[in-house]
């Protein structure tokens, strides 16, 4: 009978080698694959964004320095001692049990990582603070945002007006929000600006983005609250100066067509829905966001307690 010849013996190095390639391959493949894609969240267009892309890409290569080396080891601990490979060496080796070296190797670099994402994470923490108004010169515009079930309501006081299912800010002028729910608790999420904050009844949330560049963008509510949860996104349209913003603001109550927002409206409104079809307002009653968060407060007024967790931050 004719003996077979049998393939040559695979080495450690090769185990390593071969493990490396893919996972740069994987890289290479995972790069060509995002050319031409519109991942929101790693094409920030606001200043708030650009540094959460920072701290995620800074998070992650510095879980690399773990990640990469233990799935390598894996791969070569896997096949060196695999059950039938009898040239294997030390495959019983007590006497690195309580190996003083080795052991602050695998306890040292993960000490050394988490302390390092420990002081990032609280800088960055007090650095991003959604409560924290953004330092610049231009004067914010304000919006409050009312998450509804299931669209997004969103008021201008200072301009007296108000949309469904459309966000107008101007470009380089920071925009100050604060946020409600008239609903099962939303997520109220703009990829492209940064920082997810949720929506909470009886309850109000501070924000502040600023947009760059112009152009049109993606809001969605990220948090899972029903049937028409899908459906719960928003148009983010980022007009180029503040002059073009206050023309439009201006343009809405001499529009015949156009609704008058107060109370009564408000409440149709507020009913379960899923139309997408945008809409603007004439804002009459200015104080409609404080009467949405008073529904839910047991004497019908917004409580000392939530007046100054409001004003935290203003300072």
């Amino acid at each position: 009978m004719k003996k077979r010849k049998l393939l040559p013996p695979v080495r450690q190095w090769q185990v390593v080698i071969a493990v490396l390639l893919l996972i740069i391959v994987l890289g290479i493949g995972l790069w060509f694959y995002l050319q031409g894609k519109n991942v929101a969240i790693l094409e920030p267009q606001g200043i708030v964004g650009q540094n959460e892309k920072k701290l995620i890409l800074f998070t992650v290569l510095l879980s690399v320095i773990v990640v990469v080396p233990v799935y390598v080891m894996l791969g070569m601990f896997a096949w060196r001692y695999r059950d039938d490979n009898k040239k294997a060496k030390y495959k019983y080796t007590p006497d690195v049990d309580g190996n003083k070296w080795l052991e602050i190797l695998w306890w040292g670099i993960p000490v050394v990582i988490i302390g390092i994402l420990s002081v990032v994470t609280w800088a960055s923490t007090h650095q991003l603070d959604p409560y924290k108004p953004l330092n610049s010169k231009v004067a914010p515009i304000n919006v409050q945002v009312v998450a509804l079930p299931w669209r997004w309501l969103f008021l201008y006081p200072d301009q007296h007006v108000a949309t469904i299912n459309e966000l107008k800010i101007p470009a380089g002028t920071p925009v100050n929000f604060a946020i409600t729910a008239d609903a099962p608790m939303s997520a109220f999420w703009i990829p492209n600006l940064g920082t997810q904050t949720y929506a909470m009844t009886g309850m109000t949330a501070k924000l502040s983005l600023e947009a760059d560049h112009a152009g049109t963008y993606r809001g969605e509510n990220t948090n899972i609250n029903g049937k028409g949860y899908a459906d719960m996104t928003f148009k983010v349209t980022v007009v180029p100066t503040r002059k073009d913003f206050d023309t439009w603001a201006a343009g809405i109550p001499s529009d015949a067509k156009q609704q008058h927002l107060e109370w009564s409206e408000y409440e149709t409104l507020a009913k379960q829905s899923t139309d997408e079809k945008v809409q603007y307002f004439s804002l009459h009653d200015v104080d409609l966001y404080n009467e949405v968060i008073a529904k839910y407060t047991s004497n019908g007024s917004v409580s000392a307690t939530q007046t100054a967790y409001d004003n935290r931050g203003d300072d």
